[in-house]
């Protein structure tokens, strides 16, 4: 399945920090904010983690809830919850099973080496379940601001 902005998200199940089995169909009825990141407690994706945290009360506002995904395992994802007070449900993809159907599982480069990772990306799901907008090789200064407005814009 090719993903396309339009066209119904892909679903899934995965395990938030808990160990509770999360779906996306949980979520009908609010505009989902799901961003894949590459690691907890890494500095890029805890300055990501807690823009969202400092904008969740604003997301809210509009109807929306953050959902973060990465490789990471529940008991990581918890402690990366704990460390920063972050109130949004961290989803481990150990399989990265999610990130290929969103297709941000990647080939990377990094001094020289080359393996498989995720490349940080932002999806902006509707309340019905429609992908409207994707956000893709997501630089993180900016990102959430921008994500906010994109929803405040064209979905509020």
């Amino acid at each position: 399945m090719s993903l396309e902005v339009g066209q119904l998200a892909p679903a899934f199940t995965l395990p938030n920090q808990d160990g509770k089995a999360i779906n996306l169909a949980d979520f009908k009825g609010k505009h989902v904010v799901l961003y894949f990141y590459p690691k907890d407690m890494t500095p890029g994706c805890t300055t990501e983690a807690c823009d969202f945290r400092d904008k969740h009360e604003s997301f809210g506002e509009l109807d929306a809830v953050i959902v973060g995904v990465s490789p990471d395992p529940v008991k990581d994802h918890q402690k990366f919850i704990d460390k920063h007070d972050l109130p949004f449900l961290l989803l481990a993809d150990e399989n990265h099973e999610v990130a290929d159907e969103y297709g941000v599982w990647k080939l990377k480069k990094n001094f020289g080496k080359e393996y498989y990772g995720i490349e940080r990306s932002t999806f902006i799901i509707d309340k019905e379940g429609i992908l409207r907008k994707e956000f893709r090789k997501v630089s993180v200064e900016g990102h959430v601001e921008d994500a906010l407005n994109y929803i405040k814009e064209n979905l509020a």
